[in-house]
């Protein structure tokens, strides 16, 4: 399912694709079968014969009982019995191992997690909205260190694409009318899966509760057999296909209820995830909060092309609030009612995708996940993204750059390159329209998280609203020289299909016209031999007749002195929302006090993001001391550097700490009123500068200017007692 703009809704994909849906998702449980890791299987086959094992020695021991055998032969038949359990616990151990280490197991990563966002919630990075009140799902609030790093994030963000890009910046508004999202297709199948609790009313998301009751069987039930194991392995990969009967059959199977209160639970029904409101005092214009901003764009598309020039390619982007009424919202930041979204719509030649700096990406390597590995059970491997594009396996140039883009973004703010993956959409996610899809996936404690959607739409988006609106959102390629063109043309003849088809006439008519070149002829030459043909119409999701009579398809020559198209559009849509939950998860860390007595926590964020580039300490209360602090903070406010004074009588050590654990790369101490040293947090080596030179030093460094290893080699040491006392 698609989380950001990139992704078509589930039920439109049911509803567009379900004809490929049975085939799939065969195929996926065959390799699923294939590919369940060997040493689970065999582990819960043992365990399965221990267990009978024991429970037979059980019944033989209690028969001998039953029967007063003499004492030796009893004491010899619980010998055994007692072996046996042995051996069935060190199998159980076993396989709560091989579950843990295959990413199964959840107990360590909870309590990562655990830390993790306890620290960012004590430490402020965030926390739950409207707390006093107990709060509301799916909401949270930044606090003064969230606040920055998401800052931070959005000012890379603008940097490495509009910047660098020369994209086209927009905002528009988060209340969008009605209209503009029936276009779009929102409005009928912007929905997820609902089952509610039939004595309480309280509602869930139906696959959310499938995917828990087989995680926790796969993670905590030991003594499933391995074909059980395999079952619940295969509805966890199939179940984004299942209709809505099909997963109300498997809760029936299973017995899920609901989880607060046990009861039962109602057959799934679908709900739109838009939170609707009405425009004007009058009630009269329906209009919803936003879903996403791409759509702002869109409609925009003609003006934007006129400030361009009327020239192709170019790129519009925007950064805003979206909203999505989740059904049970859950995993923290990552799956809210309320959240930022930064897209970009890149308008290009569907004729011509090439891009002119794709060179500059086309030798990065990385974790890419092609459909045919995930079809066939492999894992990701690093590919070169040139070598994928030449070889077809993302669709074009353009498509490809934006990929290599979306890698240098997120590796410079500070994701594990190891914990990374694009991973390609398999033909069952994809809309029909789409020429190829891709998400940038981060690994995290929830596991691997689409953060990123990169997606070739086509021309999906500005014909779907040319046609809802009226007005010709094209572009024009305007000739040299008049050229003698053959241009296809397909007329269906509305009052047949009107009486063939009567309230679905227009979806026939769409696709009819939608028909490329070698479709047409085909299907011109079969009417003219037999007079009918079967044709698939993919927004009904069946075949339908189409007689001789129903349509005309003719090539036809003229001059031209100029092309217009409806532009393709590439779109990466970034949640940056996830990307920063990722980001805390991946720079967090812990190491020993200099005591040893307990850990601390520390957030290794890259100094582009940190909230606070410096910390600013004096080493003890001296008037000299406070008024050399000043001077460097001034300095510091002037290079634009984001920077803390402690003057709490705490240790140095102490102060050290508390920053660490906010992220904060540097540390000035001023001991002197002449000079200062610099630490460095992740290594906590220091340097001595002199007090003028301070303020550029950590500016240097915090801008990229210099590197921490540039700044060590060229003033002295810092290896004083002090120091040593000091961490």
């Amino acid at each position: 399912m698609r989380i950001l703009s990139a992704f078509i809704p589930r039920r439109q994909i049911l509803s567009l694709r379900q004809f490929q849906t049975n085939s799939i998702r065969r195929e996926s449980i065959s390799t699923i079968h294939a590919s369940m890791d060997a040493t689970e299987q065999s582990l819960r086959q043992s365990l399965s014969e221990k267990s009978s094992s024991v429970e037979t020695q059980g019944n033989a021991v209690r028969a001998l009982k039953a029967s007063r055998a003499a004492k030796p032969e009893i004491d010899a038949a619980i010998d055994l019995l007692n072996k046996l359990k042995l051996e069935k616990s060190a199998v159980e151990k076993q396989l709560q191992s091989t579950i843990s280490s295959s990413g199964n197991g959840s107990l360590n990563r909870e309590a990562f997690r655990q830390a993790v966002v306890n620290t960012l919630e004590r430490r402020l990075f965030y926390i739950p909205s409207f707390k006093i009140y107990r709060g509301v799902a799916g909401l949270f609030d930044y606090g003064p260190p969230g606040c920055a790093v998401k800052s931070n994030v959005l000012s890379f963000w603008r940097q490495h694409f509009i910047l660098e890009e020369n994209m086209l910046e927009v905002d528009c508004p988060c209340v969008t009318p009605e209209v503009v999202l029936k276009a779009s297709g929102h409005v009928d199948k912007f929905t997820d899966l609902m089952v509610k609790d039939e004595k309480t009313g309280t509602c869930y998301r139906a696959d959310h509760l499938l995917k828990d009751y087989c995680t926790e069987k796969l993670e905590k039930d030991l003594t499933i057999s391995a074909e059980k194991a395999a079952e619940y392995k295969d509805v966890l990969a199939v179940m984004e296909d299942y209709s809505p009967e099909e997963l109300g059959a498997k809760i029936k199977e299973y017995g899920i209820t609901a989880p607060d209160t046990k009861n039962p639970l109602s057959d799934p029904y679908p709900f739109n995830l838009m939170f609707q409101t009405s425009i004007g005092p009058s009630g009269l214009i329906p209009g919803y909060m936003r879903p996403e901003t791409a759509q702002g764009i869109f409609v925009n598309f003609k003006d934007l092309y006129y400030y361009n020039g009327r020239k192709l390619p170019f790129a519009a982007a925007q950064i805003g609030q979206a909203f999505r009424n989740e059904i049970s919202p859950r995993q923290g930041l990552l799956r809210v009612r309320e959240f930022t979204l930064a897209e970009i719509e890149h308008f290009v030649d569907p004729e011509n995708k090439s891009h002119p700096k794709f060179s500059d990406v086309s030798k990065l390597e990385f974790l890419m996940f092609p459909r045919e590995e995930q079809m066939s059970g492999q894992s990701a491997k690093k590919l070169c993204l040139g070598e994928a594009v030449a070889k077809g396996t993302v669709n074009n140039e353009t498509l490809g750059y934006f990929i290599g883009r979306v890698y240098l973004f997120l590796t410079r703010l500070g994701i594990d390159k190891e914990r990374l993956r694009f991973r390609q959409h398999l033909a069952n996610e994809m809309a029909h329209y789409a020429a190829d899809c891709w998400d940038a996936e981060i690994e995290s404690s929830y596991g691997w998280i689409e953060c990123v959607g990169i997606a070739d739409r086509s021309a999906y988006d500005l014909r779907a609203h040319s046609e809802k609106s009226g007005v010709a959102l094209v572009a024009e390629e305007k000739y040299a020289e008049p050229k003698e063109v053959e241009k296809l043309v397909i007329n269906p003849v509305k009052k047949e299909l009107g009486l063939a088809f009567k309230g679905t006439q227009k979806n026939v008519v769409e696709s009819l016209e939608a028909m490329n070149e070698k479709e047409a002829m085909e299907m011109k030459a079969t009417l003219e031999s037999k007079g009918e043909v079967e044709f698939y119409v993919c927004t009904l999701g069946k075949n339908v007749s189409i007689k001789k009579n129903m349509v005309s398809i003719s090539k036809e020559k003229k001059k031209e002195h100029q092309r217009v198209f409806t532009p393709s559009v590439i779109e990466p849509s970034f949640g940056i929302g996830r990307i920063i939950y990722c980001l805390y998860e991946h720079c967090f860390s812990t190491r020993p006090s200099k005591a040893g007595d307990e850990q601390l926590n520390v957030f290794r964020f890259p100094p582009l993001v940190a909230p606070i580039k410096c910390t600013v300490f004096p080493l003890v209360q001296n008037p000299q001391f406070e008024e050399a602090t000043k001077v460097i903070s001034k300095e510091l406010t002037s290079v634009g550097i984001s920077h803390k004074i402690d003057i709490t009588g705490t240790s140095i050590g102490k102060r050290y700490a508390r920053t660490d654990e906010l992220g904060v790369p540097f540390a000035i101490t001023v001991d002197s009123d002449t000079s200062v040293t610099i630490r460095e947090r992740d290594s906590k080596d220091q340097v001595r500068v002199s007090l003028k030179e301070a303020a550029s030093v950590v500016s240097s460094v915090a801008e990229g200017k210099m590197t921490w290893q540039d700044v060590w080699a060229s003033f002295p040491h810092h290896s004083s007692a002090a120091a040593d006392e000091q961490e």
